[in-house]
């Protein structure tokens, strides 16, 4: 194969290629490589990358695998991380100028397992600064493209991971998930994307944000490979107080042949939603047409609350990170200024200058919603919201399996069309919030395209712990719709 055409395979079928000899790890990681240097100039998916290492990794592997011992399904894979993903021989930035430069000691506890797969780390991806934002437009380093339209978004937070991913660069990804930041992403590029249950994967060596929201998670083209890099990263951390000591069920590529007896709600606050992209809207009857044509049953359900998600979400979110990001600062991590004048100096110039607008008005949002005198009145009360809105899915689960919907309104937007108006930016994560505040897992794949060629993500919702379910019944969903052989064609316009 030649490597243009080793960068359009999915992850299994990559997998397929090294097990067959048809190519070998270096292969693979050339071809990764020589993507990168042909697109991402274009693209701004990644900051950082490690040749060399990459190289490194993917000759032991395939000495590994000449020996006949490969250490797992994701050896000698070309891979990369969101860059708030701490690696020790890599620099970590969280897309923030306070962190330039930041070197960790230590790997992330999901880096370390992905490292003892054999997966090969090309590099650190691009992400909103603090993993804050919807489009990628936040980095404090360079702007990220959707590689369908390089004038649209790749969404956010961890729109380098998705862009990355769809334009062949990896062939997969890990990312973080505080408010849908894997599967709007992961939709508005034609991905998969998991979020997985809140606990399931450690968040040890991950930058927070919002810490009772955050959870890391794979990102493919094709629901095998996602569930591959879910199984390779999940499981318990005693390093993690939140992680939860259960076992990973794993997913079988043969398994199941349909969908027959699954029972799938469709919740009427989504049907119902103004704003819903008419394209958006036939696809989600295209998506429940193919889930009963494997044996699903359409059930119509209600999830009451969902109008209080985005508010709710943006004082717990926001809460959070005035928390977690109160630790730079200058003094611990990173660059700072106006030390030569004064201790305030130092602190208002390093934060100041090295913040981005977003993340300044985060943490404005988090302090002010948590100060005496509103605490009862905004975060208490979020907090009560938060309860109803994981009541809401509890009841839906007695009735349904899992819960169907698009994930995001619309299609990919304009670069620049929605920073002006950061209500407008808040509400493209409709469909997504919720999952996070009741903890719960889900997945987005690739539903169809719009008149003008864009991707248009559908989403699944199970119970805690049910992402086997999640990452099978995409697998069929994909097998239907064969969506995973499209590619964007280049140049993008």
């Amino acid at each position: 194969m030649t490597t243009e055409n080793l960068s359009q395979l999915t992850l299994s079928q990559a997998h397929a290629a090294l097990t067959s000899g048809q190519a070998t790890s270096v292969e693979l990681t050339h071809a990764c490589l020589e993507q990168i240097q042909r697109h991402d100039e274009q693209v701004g998916a990644f900051l950082h990358i490690d040749k060399d290492l990459a190289l490194q990794q993917a000759q032991a592997s395939d000495a590994r695998r000449a020996q006949g011992s490969p250490l797992s399904k994701l050896d000698g894979i070309p891979l990369a991380l969101k860059d708030n993903i701490l690696t020790q021989h890599m620099p970590t930035t969280a897309g923030s100028q306070i962190l330039a430069g930041y070197q960790s000691n230590y790997d992330a506890t999901v880096a370390r397992k992905l490292e003892a797969a054999g997966a090969v780390i090309l590099g650190k991806l691009n992400l909103d600064e603090f993993a804050m934002g919807s489009s990628n437009e936040n980095s404090g380093y360079r702007l990220c493209r959707n590689p369908w339209d390089l004038q649209k978004a790749p969404g956010g937070s961890s729109g380098g991971a998705a862009a990355a991913v769809a334009a062949g660069m990896c062939f997969g990804a890990l990312g973080t998930d505080t408010g849908g930041s894997i599967r709007q992403p992961a939709a508005f590029c034609g991905i998969t994307g998991l979020k997985p249950t809140y606990g399931r994967v450690s968040r040890f060596g991950v930058v927070a944000y919002g810490s009772s929201l955050d959870q890391v998670g794979p990102m493919a083209r094709d629901a095998l490979g996602t569930a591959w890099l879910y199984e390779a990263i999940s499981g318990f951390d005693p390093r993690d107080a939140t992680s939860v000591e259960k076992d990973v069920e794993t997913t079988d590529a043969q398994a199941p042949q349909n969908l027959q007896g699954l029972k799938i709600g469709v919740p009427k606050e989504t049907v119902d939603l103004d704003g819903l992209d008419p394209a958006m809207a036939e696809a989600l009857a295209h998506t429940q047409a193919q889930l009963k044509a494997q044996g699903a049953t359409i059930v119509p359900i209600s999830l009451p609350h969902t109008p209080y998600a985005i508010a709710t979400y943006y004082i717990v979110a926001t809460a959070e990170a005035s928390s977690n990001l109160a630790r730079f600062d200058g003094v611990r991590y990173g660059p700072r200024r106006g030390a030569d004048e004064s201790l305030d100096a130092m602190y208002n110039e390093t934060r100041g200058q090295l913040f981005g607008q977003e993340g300044k008005r985060r943490i404005l949002l988090g302090t002010y919603v948590l100060s005496a005198g509103y605490y009862d009145a905004y975060y208490l009360k979020a907090l009560k919201a938060r309860r109803k809105i994981a009541d809401d899915f509890d009841q839906a689960f007695q009735e349904v399996d899992l819960i169907l919907s698009p994930t995001t309104p619309t299609p990919a937007f304009s670069l620049g069309e929605k920073t002006a108006d950061p209500l407008q930016m808040y509400l493209s994560d409709v469909f997504t919030i919720s999952c996070n505040l009741a903890g719960i897992p889900g997945i987005s794949i690739n539903g169809g395209f719009s008149p003008d060629g864009l991707p248009l993500g559908m989403q699944l919702l199970g119970p805690a712990f049910s992402e086997k379910q999640l990452l099978e019944t995409a697998h069929v969903l994909e097998n239907q719709f064969d969506f995973t052989q499209r590619r964007p064609q280049w140049p993008a316009s």
